[in-house]
C-alpha cells in the first residue's frame, strides 16, 4: 500500500500510518495543481491534504488505485465528496482536533479588540503614542455572542465565561449550554445584546453571508465582529464600511472570501485599509498541538480504513466499524448502490462458492451502501471477479488477518 501525504502535514500521521503493513509514505510539501496531482496519485491507495489541494471528478477518475482521502484539516469543501463516493473513495477529516487552538484565538482576539490594539499598534509603528484608557475595556463583565455552538463555540463559551464574560449563544439546533452560557431565540437577538458577536458555524447555503451589511446594521454601536470559522460568512465590504463609519469598534477576522494561493501571493481585500481590524492569514488551526492532534485524529482514520475498512466518521460513506479481522478469515468490503437484493445476492455469492460467513455488517445511507463480510474459508478469485461485475458494485476490496 502506498500513501502521499502533501502540505506537510504534521509527522504525527507517520507514526500512525506506519503501522500498516508494507506501507510505503511519500511526502510533498506543497499542495500540487490538477494535472500533477493526476501524476502523483498514481498507484497511491492513501492521500492526504489539507485544504489548498482540490480533489475533483476529473482527479478522482485518474486515480483507480485511491481508497481514502484524508483532509487533515476541519472542512471538506475541497474535495468533491459526491464523486469521491461514486468512485469508491472514502473521506476523512478532523472536526475536533484543532478547537482548542481556534477558541483561544478567538478568545485573545476579543481581549485585544477591547483593549483597543490594532489601532494602538498601527499608531505606534508610525511613531505615535496612543496612551490612553479612552475607548479601552476590560472583558469582564461584557456580552459575549456566539453565533453556532458546536464544539469551538462550546469550549469558547467555557473560556469566555471563566474571564467573567455574560456568554449568549445562537445556533439553528437545541444545544446544552456550558457552565453559565444562555440561548437566544434568534440571530438577530444576539446581535442587538453583543459587546462582541463571534462566528462558528461551517459554511452552507443558509450560512453564506450572514453577515451582510444588514446584518452587520443590527449589531449594538461601538461592538465587535469576530470571524474565525470561515471566509464567506462575512460581506467584507460591508464590514470594512462598517469599520471606517465607526458603528463597529473593531473586527478581527481569520478567513477571507478570497486567500492567496500560496505566501508569494499578495493578500487583497478591503480590510487591510482598516486600522481597527485585527487580521491574522488563516491561522486559527495553526499551531503545533493542533496540527499534532490533526495528524493523529486523520492518520488513525485513514489507517483503520486501510487496515479493517472501518469507515466510522467518514464524511461521504455509511459508517461502519467492524472490528478486528479473526485470523484466518478474509473480509470481502463491498460499496454498492443501495438498492434491494444486492445483500441477498452477495451472499448466495459467496455461500454458493463455498465460504462460511463468519461476521456479516452493513449500513447505508442515501444511495450508497457498505457491507463488510467476514468468511472463512478460500476466496476464489472468480468470486471476486464476479462481485465486481455485479450489478450495483462500486467498490470490491478483500482483507486478511
Amino acid at each position: 500500500m502506498k500513501a502521499l501525504l502533501l502540505e506537510n502535514i504534521h509527522p504525527d500521521a507517520d507514526t500512525v500510518l506506519n503501522r500498516i503493513p508494507g506501507i510505503e509514505i511519500e511526502r510533498r510539501t506543497s499542495a500540487l495543481d490538477a494535472d500533477a496531482l493526476k501524476e502523483a496519485l498514481q498507484g497511491v491507495n492513501l492521500v492526504g491534504i489539507r485544504s489548498r489541494t482540490k480533489i475533483t471528478e476529473d482527479v478522482l477518475a485518474a486515480a483507480p488505485d485511491l481508497l481514502a482521502i484524508g483532509c487533515f484539516c476541519i472542512g471538506t469543501n475541497q474535495v468533491d465528496l459526491e464523486a469521491a463516493a461514486r468512485h469508491g473513495v472514502a473521506v476523512f477529516n478532523a472536526p475536533f482536533a484543532n478547537t482548542r487552538s481556534v477558541a483561544e484565538l478567538t478568545l485573545a482576539s476579543a481581549v485585544m479588540l477591547m483593549r483597543g490594539i490594532p489601532e494602538k499598534l498601527a499608531a505606534i509603528r508610525r511613531g505615535e503614542w496612543m496612551k490612553s484608557a479612552v475607548g479601552s475595556h476590560e472583558v469582564r463583565a461584557k456580552k459575549l455572542g456566539i453565533v453556532g455552538y458546536g464544539n469551538i463555540g462550546s469550549q469558547l463559551s467555557v473560556l469566555a465565561s471563566g474571564h467573567g464574560m455574560h456568554v449568549y449563544f445562537y445556533d439553528i439546533e437545541p444545544k446544552l449550554a456550558h457552565g453559565n452560557a444562555r440561548p437566544v431565540g434568534s440571530l438577530d437577538e444576539l446581535l442587538e445584546i453583543s459587546d462582541v458577536v463571534t462566528l462558528h458555524v461551517p459554511s452552507t447555503p443558509q450560512t453564506r453571508m450572514m453577515m451582510d451589511k444588514a446584518a452587520i446594521a443590527k449589531m449594538k454601536p461601538g461592538s465587535f465582529l469576530i470571524n474565525h470559522a470561515r471566509g464567506d460568512l462575512v460581506d467584507v465590504d460591508a464590514l470594512a464600511e462598517a469599520l471606517k463609519s465607526g458603528h463597529l469598534a473593531g473586527a478581527a477576522v481569520d478567513t477571507y472570501p478570497v486567500e492567496p494561493a500560496s505566501k508569494n501571493d499578495e493578500f487583497v481585500s478591503p480590510l487591510r485599509s482598516c486600522e481597527t481590524a485585527l487580521l491574522t492569514p488563516h491561522i486559527g488551526g495553526s499551531t503545533e498541538e493542533a496540527q499534532a492532534a490533526i495528524g493523529m485524529d486523520a492518520g488513525m482514520k485513514l489507517w483503520r480504513y486501510a487496515v479493517t475498512g472501518g469507515s466510522a466518521k467518514s464524511v461521504n460513506f455509511p459508517e461502519l466499524e467492524a472490528g478486528d479481522l479473526v485470523e484466518g478469515r478474509t473480509r470481502i468490503l463491498a460499496l454498492h448502490g443501495n438498492a434491494p437484493g444486492y445483500l441477498s445476492e452477495l451472499t448466495k455469492a459467496v455461500s454458493g462458492a463455498g465460504l462460511n460467513i463468519a461476521a456479516q455488517y452493513l449500513n447505508t445511507v442515501g444511495g450508497i451502501g457498505y457491507v463488510s463480510t467476514d468468511v472463512e474459508g478460500d476466496v476464489p478469485a472468480d468470486l471476486l471477479d464476479a462481485l465486481r461485475t455485479a450489478n450495483g458494485t462500486i467498490r470490491i476490496r478483500t482483507l486478511s488477518a
